[in-house]
């Protein structure tokens, strides 16, 4: 693993955070080594885990750490990013409406996570399953957003947004036999990474859209991987009294766990994407690969804060 420096870019907007009581960002320099983390990656990597990382610094526009971070892996749920910016654009183009009301009973059950498979109501608007979909990773809900826009909508806004390495393969589904795509979704941790940034600085479509699909993110109620460092509420962290700035997404499939986002503080601002690809053989695989984003998480707090 190691760093790569990047071309400088826009920083984030002084409104997203104070800056009245930064300290002067040299004293911030001297933690940008992320030695941990390395450590936790190289370890993971070592024992045949396909690792990807990026952090991007938003004032300063450089990469403050990246590995292996051009390569396109399988990103699970973090996939409906990207379905999140079409339904999103298309409330702003009113060729959505947000109160359309959309029926699951032609959709083929799906059991793979979230809430609304367990709800009592067979129907909701489509703005409910947009929250539905960031906030608790509905599959069920995700999969609706996805037969109301379509696939090829989809994969057309990915590519206005310049993501030539990530794509949206097909919907969730309990089981994925010989026929169907391998993958929900695949990205890589650049591009997770840039487009969170993009994202906070209103750079995503427009700026109504990126607030909007920012607003659903910044309810995701899985802070248990990267997030867990940042010792916010799972159920209400949209307005931190500490000062802090924090959306993420998470992905989870079998063998792969994922996490992108933003966190900034009164320091420093960061974009960020870990996606790890490992044997899930044991429940130590498992909490290996979970303790190398909580590291990361520690040391991203250190660099904000």
């Amino acid at each position: 693993m190691g760093t790569e420096p990047r071309r400088d870019a826009e920083s984030l907007r002084g409104s997203r955070r104070s800056t009245s009581r930064r300290p002067p960002r040299r004293a911030a320099v001297g933690r940008r080594s992320f030695t941990s983390t390395l450590k936790a990656l190289d370890d993971l990597a070592a024992s045949g885990a396909k690792v990807s990382v990026r952090i991007t610094d938003l004032d300063r526009g450089n990469s403050v750490l990246a590995g292996d971070d051009f390569v396109t892996l399988p990103v699970a749920g973090l996939g409906v990013v990207p379905l999140l910016v079409e339904v999103a654009a298309g409330f702003e183009e009113g060729t959505l409406d947000p109160l359309e009301i959309f029926d699951r009973e032609g959709l083929e059950p799906v059991t793979v996570g979230g809430v609304w498979q367990h709800l009592k109501a067979p129907a909701l608007p489509l703005s409910d399953l947009a929250v539905l979909t960031a906030a608790t990773g509905d599959a069920l809900a995700a999969n609706a957003l996805l037969s109301r826009v379509g696939l090829p909508a989809v994969r057309a806004r990915i590519e206005q947004l310049g993501l030539a390495r990530s794509a949206l393969l097909d919907r969730f589904r309990d089981v994925r036999g010989p026929d169907d795509a391998p993958h929900f979704a695949l990205g890589s941790a650049r591009e997770l990474s840039e487009v969170f940034g993009a994202l906070v600085n209103s750079k995503v479509v427009s700026p109504g859209v990126s607030a909007q699909v920012a607003e659903w993110l910044s309810f995701n109620q899985d802070l248990s991987l990267v997030a867990s460092a940042t010792g916010l509420d799972p159920f209400s962290h949209e307005n931190d009294e500490h000062g802090m700035l924090f959306i993420n997404k998470t992905g989870r499939d079998s063998g792969i766990r994922v996490e992108a986002g933003v966190l900034a503080g009164p320091r420093a601002g960061v974009s960020y994407a870990l996606i790890v690809c490992f044997d899930d053989l044991s429940i130590m695989h498992r909490m290996r690969a979970h303790e190398a984003f909580r590291t990361l998480g520690m040391e991203l707090m250190e660099y904000v804060f």
